[in-house]
């Protein structure tokens, strides 16, 4: 009979857990969709509009290439608990400007432990293969040494984030506010 009392309360204390995180989940939706309706009307006053980000929608290419769109991007993965793909390629792309072998090897060892190595604190979804060709290169690191995790992370948000945003309630409300604003 304690089995069942012990297994109750878990299955009470689980139902608890899941009604505060959809709680926290949508606080969390809401105040995002408030900070970027709020930063949305900033923006079109410094030059952003409907044209503008309706370009989003044509590719995810054009949405990370405007200074905007990858903002609001990222903030709509992180409301989405899927941030590090966007910031493992963002990082990608610094680290291939870097000229110094000594800063590049540095950083090399930093990505690979923040994003790359299992149980990394921010793992991105690769295949063991694509692990440990990293791995390998990491003994003589050049700016080509992230490619393929970077391929594969891009490849991730195109087909499964990218869509899921244009989709959202975020980048509607965005869509509609700067409609708005083309017609008055």
């Amino acid at each position: 009979m304690p089995s069942l009392v012990t297994s109750q309360s878990r299955e009470i204390q689980h139902l608890n857990m899941d009604s505060e995180n959809k709680k926290k989940t949508k606080d969390r939706e809401g105040n995002l969709k408030f900070r970027l309706q709020k930063s949305s009307h900033a923006a079109n006053t410094e030059g952003l509009c409907f044209e503008d980000m309706s370009q989003w929608s044509h590719s995810l290419e054009r949405l990370l290439s405007s200074k905007y769109g990858m903002k609001i991007f990222q903030a709509f993965l992180k409301s989405e608990f899927s941030d590090e793909n966007i910031e493992f390629w963002l990082v990608c792309e610094d680290y291939k400007k870097m000229n110094s072998s000594f800063r590049m090897s540095s950083r090399a060892k930093k990505i690979f432990k923040r994003y790359i190595q299992s149980e990394a604190p921010r793992e991105i979804n690769i295949d063991h293969r694509t692990r440990e060709l990293i791995r390998w290169n990491l003994k003589a690191p050049t700016t080509v040494c992230f490619d393929d995790a970077q391929r594969i992370v891009y490849g991730l948000m195109e087909r499964d984030s990218y869509p899921r945003f244009l989709k959202s309630d975020i980048y509607q409300a965005l869509m509609d506010s700067a409609s708005g604003e083309v017609k008055v």
